[in-house]
């Protein structure tokens, strides 16, 4: 088998061919038939060395992998160099922090130490602990917490706090340590005083702080004392300037300061008071002196002394020679101890004697002066009496000359039809209204001051009264040029229709009197049980000073006004009669922006739903045979309400707190068949409380009712959550009547 020719190592065959002589173009011809050459020898070479060529190939592309992955590696070579040089600078910069740290809390006034989050000691400057100069060298980086509170303790130098041994104060800093954050002042040998203070950081090392602050506190104590000095001397010139004689003793009975009064009350020495002097010593000098009342003798005011707990403070009057009488008045202060004052009531118990005795005397004086007033009274009355018959008789006796004065003015109005003289007819006309209008007026204040005022309380229907004062009012708005408004209602109240009408009358007039332009507008307004009916105005106003003087009689504001405009009784006669009928009456005004009065009455849905009409009282019809429980603080209240109910055959218990009808129930068992409580009862239980506290003392029948004034939404859902009834001042004497009848027909039968 023929071999094939081995090929010459081409770079060294062909520069071997190439001679340095030749030109360029000689040298390409030469470079061209070497090529062709080439080519025809591999063209011609057998099968078999193909996979030498292959070979060969695979040889070049893995020579130019290795070249790659060198160049890579050289430049990882130049990033790595890179990074070590970043790297030692790095190190060279921190240690240059490091030391610049070191330096830093070097040169701070406090001692410094940092413990990493493993407690172990990262650094710490000469300061630290530089008042324990026998473990300072032991200090270094490295040192466990342990390690460092065991060196602490281990110091002569190191004062342990009273009643603690050095185990006892390396468990004290140890339970400190796991806090957060803790501050404490460590004693040192000398007096000197180092303040110690831990802070966690955000990664759990620990920094401590130590601050010398010896001179701070002696100076802190020093000032203290200076304090503590002013306020000696300000408390003995308080204790001075009192009247009374007044010593203090601390919490172990010592004696801390008193005044000059004390020495001269007890008649001591003062060298035999100073401070520091026992309870127990002084007492003994001075008890002699006194004689206590009979069952108290001089061990109870030792006793409570040495009480450990004085719940209360001391009292006791006590004689001294000569008559005189002292009240020694003990109470303990914050610190344990008491403060005792001696005051002579010599003159003030002198003078109730002479008080005692003045008034046996006036006793008899002041029966002697009943007498006389109540023959005043009864003149006053037969005086009252005469006036009101007076006023009666001399009204009636005007009013029949002012009558046939009017028809003869009509008379002539018809006969007469020149302008002049009917303008002047009309004005008599007006004039005689006037005066029959003032005549009526008083003959209506009259009967209310007298109390003689017929009532008949029966439902009345407001639409039809309104109706009425609208065909009344309407001309003379329309003369002024008011828009009267009066809007339909369809509402029954309980009232009496006469004197309704006269106090809805009465407004209704002054508001047109007193407004110049705009309107006067009458509406309803329903309240819960209760009905509103407000007259509003656009009128001049009326300041806030004035809200009470407007219902006086013969009081007008506009002093400006004619006789024949009114004497000032319209708003004096509103208020007697609201009054009278329970009606509750308010104004709001302001002046330039107009007034609104508001008459507030009960509704037929509480009181004439069950038929009240008729007399005020609306009485049973037969006597009850029923037991009432009023609990209320108002004597007046309570009087009125007794006197009525016993009337109608009501036995009557009576209580002025929620505490007394408690008590009363438990002791006596009485079970009343009603119950009246007032909702403010003063000091102590409320009446809801009251009520809530003897609903289970009460049998199920007992009806009972929160006396209030009081309309709020949340008080009525107090009482309902309670069933208990609410009965709203005023109270109608109908309305009570319907209370005891309803009462009566669900109380248990008798026997």
């Amino acid at each position: 088998m023929t071999q094939p020719p081995v090929l010459p190592d081409l770079p060294a065959d062909i520069e071997a061919m190439m001679k340095p002589g030749d030109d360029p173009a000689r040298r390409h011809d030469k470079l061209v038939r070497i090529v062709q050459s080439l080519i025809r020898q591999i063209e011609d070479l057998p099968d078999d060395h193909g996979a030498g060529y292959a070979q060969f190939q695979r040889a070049a592309v893995l020579e130019e992998e290795v070249r790659a992955r060198t160049e890579q590696l050289e430049h990882a070579l130049d990033l790595l160099n890179a990074s070590n040089a970043q790297l030692s600078a790095a190190l060279a910069e921190k240690e240059a922090a490091r030391r610049n740290l070191a330096s830093a809390i070097e040169t701070v006034q406090e001692g410094f130490a940092l413990f990493d989050a493993s407690d172990v000691m990262v650094m710490c400057n000469s300061r630290f602990n530089a008042l324990l100069p026998d473990i300072r060298d032991r200090l270094r980086p490295g040192l466990t917490f342990e390690d460092y509170l065991a060196l602490a303790a281990s110091s002569r130098h190191l004062v342990l706090p009273e009643g603690l041994t050095r185990d006892g104060w390396i468990e004290m800093r140890r339970r400190r340590h796991a806090e957060r954050h803790f501050i404490l002042t460590q004693g040192m040998a000398d007096g000197r005083l180092v303040q110690v203070s831990e802070q966690r950081t955000g990664d759990g090392a620990t920094a401590i702080i130590q601050t010398e602050v010896t001179e701070l506190v002696r100076a802190e104590r020093a000032l203290r004392g200076r304090m503590l000095d002013d306020q000696a001397a300000i408390l003995q010139a308080t204790l001075e300037h009192l009247p009374l004689g007044v010593c203090l003793f601390d919490g172990g009975l010592r004696l801390l300061g008193w005044n000059s009064n004390l020495s001269q009350m007890l008649a001591l020495p003062l060298p035999r008071l100073r401070r520091g002097l026992h309870f127990d010593d002084l007492w003994q000098q001075i008890r002699r002196q006194f004689v206590f009342p009979v069952g108290q003798g001089a061990h109870s005011l030792m006793s409570w002394a040495r009480s450990v707990r004085r719940k209360d403070s001391y009292r006791t009057e006590v004689m001294l020679g000569a008559g005189r009488t002292l009240a020694i008045f003990a109470q303990e202060i914050p610190d344990g101890g008491f403060v005792m004052s001696l005051d002579d009531i010599t003159d003030h118990k002198r003078a109730l004697y002479e008080i005692s005795r003045a008034n046996e005397t006036l006793e008899t004086r002041v029966q002697e002066r009943t007498l006389e007033l109540e023959d005043a009274l009864a003149r006053a009355e037969r005086a009252n009496a005469s006036r009101a018959r007076f006023v009666a008789a001399v009204g009636h006796d005007l009013m029949q000359p002012l009558s046939a004065a009017t028809l003869y003015v009509g008379s002539l109005m018809e006969e007469i039809a020149g302008a002049g003289p009917r303008a002047k007819l009309d004005k008599i006309q007006r004039s005689l209204d006037s005066v029959s209008g003032l005549i009526e007026a008083l003959l209506d204040i009259s009967r209310l001051e007298a109390g003689q005022a017929a009532l008949t309380i029966e439902p009345v229907a407001l639409a039809p009264m309104l109706e009425q004062l609208r065909a009344e009012f309407a001309p003379l708005a329309e003369q002024k040029g008011l828009e009267l408004i009066l809007r339909p209602v369809r509402a029954t109240v309980v009232s009496d229709r006469t004197y309704l009408r006269r106090i809805l009358q009465n407004l209704i007039s002054n508001a047109i009197r007193y407004t110049d332009r705009g309107r006067v507008m009458v509406a309803v307004r329903m309240r819960g049980d209760r009905l509103l009916v407000q007259v509003r105005d656009s009128g001049r106003g009326i300041a806030a000073k004035d809200h009470q003087v407007i219902f006086a009689e013969f009081r007008r504001l506009d002093a400006k006004a004619s006789a024949a405009e009114g004497l000032g009784l319209g708003l004096a006669i509103v208020d007697r009669a609201a009054s009278l009928l329970g009606h509750g009456l308010s104004l709001r005004s302001t002046p330039g922006r107009g007034s609104t009065f508001s008459v507030e009455m009960t509704t037929t849905r509480q009181g004439a739903s069950d038929g009240l009409s008729g007399p005020v009282a609306a009485a049973p019809t037969q006597a009850l045979c029923l037991t009432a429980l009023i609990v209320e603080n108002d004597q007046g209240m309570t009087q009125a309400l007794t006197q009525l109910l016993e009337q109608w055959g009501v036995d009557v218990l009576d209580v002025t707190s929620g505490e007394e009808a408690v008590a009363l129930i438990e002791e006596t068992g009485v079970e009343p068949d009603l119950c009246l409580c007032d909702y403010q009862l003063g000091a102590g239980m409320d009446g809801l409380e009251c009520l809530k506290a003897l609903a289970g003392m009460l049998p199920a029948t007992t009806s009972c009712w929160l006396m209030t004034a009081n309309r709020a939404d949340a008080l009525a859902q107090e009482a309902a959550a309670l069933s208990v009834e609410l009965l709203t001042k005023p109270i109608l004497p109908a309305t009570l009547a319907r209370i005891v009848m309803a009462a009566g027909r669900q109380a248990r039968p008798a026997g």
